[in-house]
């Protein structure tokens, strides 16, 4: 054992905590938690035998161990799957298509509320409903309902009503109540709006019955236009409630979790039941979990699951058990704010409910395995054709592109993608911004980005892999320039241009000065087209957000007085710089962070900038 290890381990306590396990590099590898640190990482140091042959390969990697201490088993929970989060350890087991998935947000911490699609969930007072598949799926419940429901979409700050405004158009389509023209009560509106988190929640049952109520009251009060759109409410609600599968008479919200594996992949299966209707389902790969068994791996889905959604349901039904299952349902407990059950069904309806999950999750698998083994084959095909069509010495396993974005020289960027097998490899992907270069001169700004992408290797080159084919958006001068670079730095690797037709779509290869068209190698050709829309799409985007901020900074940084702090609590008060121009002095005071000095400084820039005008 080495001596910094054995150091380590000496320095253990005897106390709860995460440990979290590093490399040379000081990169860490693997984290987990503890109800006793010195006991249990110890173990890791201890029959090694019995290990799995993944866990001896982290063992040999170690070269330093820290440790936080936590008062409770489950606070180490809770620190470890945040930490986990963070860092995506590689000897973790993580969840292949871990995202942000989409929520709906309904902002309830304003007075006349809004529904908005939202990939994080922040405590701001606001209901989160999810996670939805993707954002499709979120625009499309959005846009039921404001077919539904009269809510304002705009963002405008309603704190006070601008006299003389009109309403917009919304209000005329009755797709609005107007709350920025005070044509609707303060708890009408948000009366509507706990209707709304009824519809999110699945309570339609409930949200029928009072819709009902509200109707035959407007009938007896002759408000038959009232009750003839409650009418209509309650019919759209009914037509949606029917189209999902009733699985229940429990009225229960349940997630039902099962998964199947092969070598060492697996896809779990994860169904959705709310009030006793199974709304749907999703189904998660794991990766690199060869010799872990069936409990570990459970037990690692549902906190890596649970730590990343925002609705935790009464009961959670499961394939296998999990390792300390008591302090998993407190943890969930204290999401949920009542308690939560985990149960392994054995017979009945329940466990007819995990077979079909788990048989759902076997054909997940068996598509994604052959969906990945032919997109690999493709992908093999297309790089063989590029080897052949350009006549390499290597086989170019690693590709490298680069490509540069500017408008007239102004705010200029560089991206590098990165392909790997012939699939994009995101996590290495670059961004520059082109601090040397004045002026639009791609071919100086090539230089740079490549420059700084390549210097390191001038030092040590053992450090990183290096790619077999650079290639670079656009012609023989830049091909030119960064060949030069790499001659300076003292690197032989093959470059090659990317050159687009009238169409602005991909035409050829540029090597050694020589013009390659691709003929009928069209695999090459989709590859490389992939390639080169992928860097550029990377670039644009960068070039896109830099330039925004810009133009946001240039407006409001200006005014004496206000910083980063003021400019963003007046953006997120009044929503947009039009309507800060409109706010009067008052208004502006009353924004968080702001005074009547600063609220004067604005108020004077913008009246001096419309007299200007």
């Amino acid at each position: 054992m080495k001596e910094k290890i054995k150091d380590c381990l000496g320095k253990l306590p005897d106390k709860p905590g995460v440990y979290l396990m590093k490399e040379e590099k000081g990169r860490i590898i693997y984290i987990g938690k503890a109800k006793n640190l010195k006991k249990r990482v110890k173990q890791y140091f201890q029959g090694r035998k019995s290990q799995s042959v993944k866990t001896r390969n982290m063992v040999s990697q170690i070269e330093d161990i820290e440790y936080i201490i936590t008062k409770t088993e489950l606070e180490a929970l809770i620190l470890e799957c945040n930490l986990i989060k963070k860092h995506r350890p590689r000897y973790n087991i993580l969840l292949k298509d871990d995202k942000h998935y989409p929520y709906i947000r309904v902002t309830m911490e304003e007075d006349f509320p809004r529904i908005l699609l939202a990939r994080d969930i922040k405590k701001n007072g606001s209901r989160y409903f999810g996670p939805y598949r993707n954002s499709h799926a979120v625009k499309q419940t959005i846009d039921a309902i404001n077919r539904l429901f009269p809510v304002r979409t705009c963002s405008r700050g309603l704190d006070s009503i601008p006299s003389g405004d009109r309403p917009c158009l919304n209000y005329h389509i009755n797709r609005c109540m107007a709350p920025c023209q005070g044509y609707v009560d303060k708890n009408e509106y948000r009366n509507m709006m706990k209707r709304i988190c009824m519809f999110l929640g699945h309570r339609h049952q409930q949200l029928i019955d009072e819709l009902e109520q509200e109707m035959n009251k407007a009938a007896d009060s002759l408000d038959f236009e009232k009750a003839a759109r409650l009418r209509d409410q309650i019919s759209a609600v009914r037509s949606i409630a029917e189209k999902q599968r009733a699985i229940t008479t429990a009225m229960e919200d349940q997630d039902i979790i099962a998964f199947a594996r092969s070598e060492d992949r697996a896809c779990v299966q994860v169904f959705f039941i709310r009030n006793g209707k199974l709304l749907g389902g999703d189904h998660y790969f794991l990766e690199d979990i060869s010799g872990v068994g069936a409990q570990e791996l459970m037990t690692e889905f549902v906190k890596r699951f649970y730590s990343g959604t925002a609705f935790v349901p009464g009961q959670i039904l499961l394939q296998n058990s999990v390792d300390e299952v008591f302090i998993i349902q407190e943890w969930l407990k204290q999401k949920k704010g009542s308690s939560v059950q985990i149960k392994v069904p054995e017979r009945g309806d329940k466990k007819e409910m995990i077979e079909m999950a788990a048989q759902n999750a076997a054909d997940a698998l068996k598509n994604f395995s052959d969906r990945m083994k032919k997109e690999k084959e493709m992908a093999y095909k297309a790089l063989e054709e590029l080897y052949c069509l350009l006549g390499l010495e290597e086989f170019p396993f690693r590709i490298e592109a680069f490509d540069v974005s500017n408008i007239q020289g102004l705010e200029p960027v560089g991206s590098m993608v990165v392909f790997e097998e012939g699939r994009p490899k995101k996590n290495d992907y670059r961004r520059y911004r082109i601090k040397e270069v004045k002026g639009p001169d791609d071919y100086d700004s090539m230089r740079e980005i490549t420059r700084r992408r390549y210097i390191r290797y001038a030092d040590d080159r053992s450090e990183e892999v290096l790619p077999q084919l650079v290639l670079v958006d656009g012609g023989k001068g830049q091909v030119s320039a960064v060949e030069q670079v790499l001659a300076e730095i003292g690197l032989k690797l093959q470059v090659c241009g990317m050159v687009k037709d009238d169409r602005h779509r991909t035409k050829a290869l540029i090597k050694d000065g020589m013009e390659i068209g691709f003929g009928e190698n069209k695999h090459a050709y989709r590859m490389i087209s992939a390639v080169q829309e992928e860097a550029h799409r990377f670039a644009i985007s960068f070039h896109r957000h830099l330039r925004s901020r810009k133009q946001v900074r240039s407006v409001l940084d200006g005014i004496r007085g206000i910083g980063d702090k003021r400019r963003k609590s007046l953006l997120k008060h009044f929503g947009s710089i039009d309507a800060v121009k409109k706010a009067t002095v008052e208004e502006l005071a009353a924004v968080k962070g702001m005074n009547i000095s600063a609220a004067r400084e604005v108020y004077s820039f913008f009246t001096k900038k419309l007299e200007g005008e």
